[in-house]
């Protein structure tokens, strides 16, 4: 074999080493791109928005209180619920109670009666009574005040019930896309050591 058939087999294969090189590299950028083509273009499916969730939210909690966070799946609201509005019958319960046994005690004075409950302690008849009359009327007032406040207090604890379910409803539908934020943003400038402060609005498409 000469020397130029030599050089022409190394210049052959030289040739198709190099063309084999630039075939792998052209196939690793072509799935490289195809790859970050692929993650580009996934869709994020959301749920569709329901008009009628908040609604429907607060027809729940007003038939049952906590009914209402069970349909928005916020479980751990329904001890509360119970709790916030159990605590307020509670004392309606309790200063209504006491309201009426001063009230019928008060009566029977009026009435000309000294047989009421409290002329007895201990099952032992009093000369004079543990309440004066003049105590029992102060009592009624201030135990019918009491009822009053306990009974508001119960009825906006309903209310708010009612109004959380349907505020928890519209939140759970907020869109907190990451392509449109507006967030605080600070920059310091150190030719002037001057700073900034602003707000940044980001929307992507």
């Amino acid at each position: 074999m000469t020397v130029p058939s030599k050089y022409l087999i190394a210049s052959i294969f030289a040739f198709l080493f190099c063309f084999s090189t630039i075939a792998q590299e052209k196939e690793k950028k072509r799935k490289k791109h195809s790859k970050e083509i692929v993650i580009d273009s996934i869709i994020e499916v959301k749920d569709p928005i329901n008009p009628l969730s908040p609604a429907k939210a607060a027809f729940y909690s007003a038939i049952l209180p906590g009914l209402g966070q069970a349909y928005n799946k916020k479980y751990w609201k329904i001890p509360l619920v119970y709790g916030a509005i159990g605590t307020g019958v509670y004392f309606y319960v309790r200063n209504n109670r006491e309201y009426n046994r001063y009230r019928d005690a008060y009566k029977r004075r009026l009435a000309g009666f000294e047989d009421d409950e409290f002329y007895f302690s201990n099952g032992v008849r009093l000369t004079d009574p543990r309440v004066s009359t003049e105590s029992l009327e102060r009592g009624q007032k201030f135990f019918r005040k009491n009822k009053e406040i306990a009974l508001l207090v119960t009825v906006g604890l309903y209310a708010l019930n009612i109004i959380d379910a349907n505020v928890d409803a519209h939140l759970l539908q907020y869109n907190v896309d990451e392509n449109l934020s507006l967030a605080p943003h600070y920059k310091f400038n150190e030719l002037d050591a001057t700073s900034n402060l602003g707000l940044t609005l980001n929307f992507k498409f």
